[in-house]
């Protein structure tokens, strides 16, 4: 049987066996004594202990959430939940959207038993952020922060839609926090391989927090880099591509307060992630780098890199639907073939080739 790591309440790893892919909604995963081959050490049991009353979500109120604000991220939207379907997910896919997105795209969803949830765009105030070069594609990523309003959810976990699940990853929607007020997520890599201009002048290889665990072997797989009070200051920003959150419409109206009043917004450099890390400084807990793996960690940190353990793959900078030649985009194409396939069997050959429109890679 294949299996997935799972996060026990005491921060030790037990296996989750892989579900039949379609969503089971009421069931909560099961869980089996781990395998001696696996190494146990983690950080997690660290901070657990450190609080008696860690928060556990109600498994049946849990989603995966992602933004969609134009038709062109569609591809995405529908292969991410595809793989959520062949891994066997517990929990559905929730998409937010903002006004802007066409019918049909929303129609699509709908066909594919994807939720859409309607949000206003939220911006900074007028003059305090100005977008340009290259930073300008995350222009509508401040919208991503809207996921705080859906109260209605005990526990969400935001992905961006360039991702494909490979192996079941429902243990995020149990695993405990502190309290509601807290987050997890893999740090950012800070190594720029490219030497881009226009990133911060500290993010090279020596700063990067993943540069920590080339050392750690195989335990890598189920541990994450230490944070302390002298860690360079990369080691202290998260990456947004996969937050595990419990929205509140406290939280929420506390994030916008600081969006339009803080002083720190004009500096920031990658909208959301900047504002999630200094929002919940101190207060989000570091995840594997397996369930946000960026596929240029497997160059920048071929020490601790393990495709076959990766759980979720993150596809920044190129997508995949538009250029064929990347790391790791061959697997991003395999879903992609049986997502359009399913487009056609569920909402016919016009919508098939609305969708594949956006697929510009040859």
């Amino acid at each position: 049987m294949i299996h997935s790591r799972r996060l026990s309440d005491s921060g030790g790893l037990t296996i989750a066996p892989h579900r039949h892919p379609h969503y089971h909604k009421e069931s909560i995963p099961s869980s089996f004594p781990i395998s001696p081959s696996i190494s146990v050490s983690s950080p997690y049991s660290n901070v657990v202990s450190t609080y008696q009353a860690a928060y556990t979500p109600r498994p049946a109120r849990c989603a995966w959430v992602t933004l969609l604000t134009k038709s062109s991220y569609l591809p995405g939207v529908i292969t991410l939940a595809h793989t959520f379907r062949e891994v066997g997910s517990a929990y559905p896919l929730l998409v937010i959207c903002t006004p802007q997105l066409p019918a049909r795209a929303r129609r699509i969803l709908a066909a594919h038993d994807i939720q859409c949830r309607d949000v206003q765009p939220l911006v900074p105030n007028q003059g305090a952020y100005e977008w340009s070069g290259a930073f300008k594609r995350f222009e509508e990523t401040w919208n991503k922060l809207r996921v705080f309003e859906l109260e209605e959810y005990d526990r969400v976990v935001l992905m961006d839609s360039d991702m494909v699940v490979l192996h079941n990853m429902d243990e995020l929607m149990t695993m405990p926090l502190p309290s509601r007020d807290w987050v997890a997520a893999a740090h950012v890599c800070a190594c720029n391989p490219r030497k881009l201009a226009h990133y911060p002048p500290d993010w090279v290889p020596k700063n990067c927090a993943h540069t920590s665990m080339h050392g750690r072997g195989s335990s890598s797989l189920a541990n994450h880099p230490d944070n302390s009070p002298t860690s360079p200051r990369p080691y202290g920003s998260l990456n947004s591509g996969l937050v595990v959150l419990h929205p509140s419409l406290t939280t929420s109206e506390a994030i916008q307060t600081f969006l339009h009043t803080s002083p720190l917004v004009p500096t920031f450099q990658f909208p959301d992630q900047d504002l999630l890390s200094e929002f919940f400084r101190g207060r989000w807990r570091p995840l594997p780098y397996v369930y946000n793996a960026l596929k240029t960690l497997s160059q920048c940190h071929t020490p601790m890199w393990s495709t076959e353990e990766v759980r979720c793959l993150h596809y920044i900078l190129e997508k995949p639907w538009e250029n064929r030649q990347g790391l790791f985009h061959d697997i991003w194409w395999e879903k992609w073939i049986v997502s359009r396939q399913t487009v056609h069997e569920l909402c016919g050959e016009k919508d098939e080739e609305y969708v594949a429109q956006y697929v510009t890679a040859k």
